[in-house]
């Protein structure tokens, strides 16, 4: 039995390109650039689910059946919907930025793509194992916020251009208390590879030992994705549509891929740091058992994304830059210095290091529901204050 099929795939193909007469690196080479396209093909490919379950989720939360009409269980929905968008016209408004205006879909949905090169989905399945991944996933991760800003300046549209401000503006508040909380896996694990942080899981997951970072890390990257309650990126109520109005056919619907594949990728970023990656029984003596793991702890958080999206309304502007600058910012430096505080504490007095990280969040997250009452109790009392007084009733 093939415990390693993926090992023994490349393997097997090397040999085959090596007896085509390629020297080594060119046959490295040739699997890398294939690799490549299938890992692109694939997770493109998984948008076509992605849309149909998060529709039939979201259907199911708000007491409703969701797409049943097309195909079993609605499963064809997805493919009608991408064959309507490519029969539909393209419509370009005029004084318009053309190299622009087609620039940013494709920009949209590389940014979300080229994130997965840097995930190990199994043992010995990755798309390349860089050091720095850490650095990678922030760097391109900032080109879905140039893609917002090149539609919106690009459309020569006022409600196109505010919604990419207001995006723009979100977006790279929240990249703060994100850029913090992956600091505390890299600490933990002593690198920013994510291979290295997987393997460094082992004994146990980052998720225990903070708990914290885990959640800032969730939270900012729903916020990166525009997914609820920060989905102010397509607040139809107040700017139409956002940064994506002037956008018809294949253009939009770039836009829209981009959309749910961020929805999942986020989910498979926060198992990859904080919930162990591809690690589970049996795993190295079954390579492919990690795919499953990774896929099957993936789904879940997914679905938590779906549930949180239909169970919270949208907030303010005003409401969500508050969040992040009063409240996850200044958590998430808590978090990092309390993290490295405990983590060094705890290897040079011979304190076991899981108790001694969990205790110390335990203990921030403490301090940090007192802070959030005492605040509560003050607004409530300038509240009242501010308040007229009642008239008093006239004497009868």
């Amino acid at each position: 039995m093939i415990t390693d099929p993926f090992t023994f795939v490349g393997d097997l193909l090397r040999e085959f390109l090596i007896g085509l007469g390629l020297t080594p690196p060119q046959a490295s080479g040739v699997i890398a650039f294939l690799g490549a396209g299938a890992l692109a093909t694939a997770v493109l490919l998984l948008c076509f689910l992605l849309i149909w379950a998060e529709r039939k989720i979201l259907a199911r939360i708000q007491d409703r059946i969701g797409p049943n009409r097309v195909g079993p269980f609605g499963l064809l929905q997805t493919v009608a919907d991408f064959a309507k968008l490519l029969t539909k016209e393209v419509v370009v408004p005029s004084g318009a930025d053309k190299l622009l205006y087609y620039l940013a879909p494709p920009l949209a949905v590389m940014a979300v793509v080229g994130l997965w090169a840097v995930i190990p989905l199994a043992p010995n399945l990755v798309g390349t194992d860089v050091n720095v991944a850490l650095i990678y996933l922030i760097s391109i991760g900032a080109i879905g916020t140039l893609a917002i800003m090149l539609a919106g300046w690009s459309s020569n549209n006022k409600y196109a251009l505010l919604g990419a401000f207001r995006s723009v503006a979100m977006l790279i508040s929240y990249e703060v208390p994100m850029v913090l909380a992956l600091l505390v896996p890299t600490m933990l694990a002593g690198s920013m590879g994510t291979v290295a942080i997987v393997e460094a899981q082992r004994q146990m997951w980052f998720v225990v030992l903070a708990p914290l970072a885990a959640i800032l890390f969730f939270t900012s990257s729903m916020a990166e994705a525009g997914k609820a309650p920060f989905d102010l990126l397509e607040a139809e109520s107040e700017i139409v549509a956002g940064y994506n109005i002037e956008y018809s056919s294949m253009a939009f619907g770039m836009f829209f891929v981009g959309d749910f594949l961020h929805g999942f990728t986020l989910s498979a970023l926060t198992v990859t740091l904080f919930f162990g990656g591809w690690l589970g029984p049996y795993v190295d003596q079954y390579s492919w058992l990690g795919l499953i793991y990774f896929l099957a702890k993936t789904a879940v958080v997914y679905f938590v994304v779906i549930w949180i999206r239909g169970s919270l309304p949208r907030l303010r502007i005003d409401q969500v830059n508050s969040f992040n600058w009063k409240f996850l910012v200044p958590l998430a430096l808590s978090v990092v210095v309390v993290t490295a505080v405990a983590d060094k504490s705890a290897a040079a007095l011979g304190w076991d290091r899981t108790l001694a990280l969990f205790v110390a969040n335990g203990l921030l997250l403490l301090g940090t529901v007192i802070a959030l009452q005492l605040y509560a109790r003050s607004q409530r009392r300038r509240f009242e204050r501010s308040r007229p007084a009642a008239a008093p009733a006239p004497a009868r």
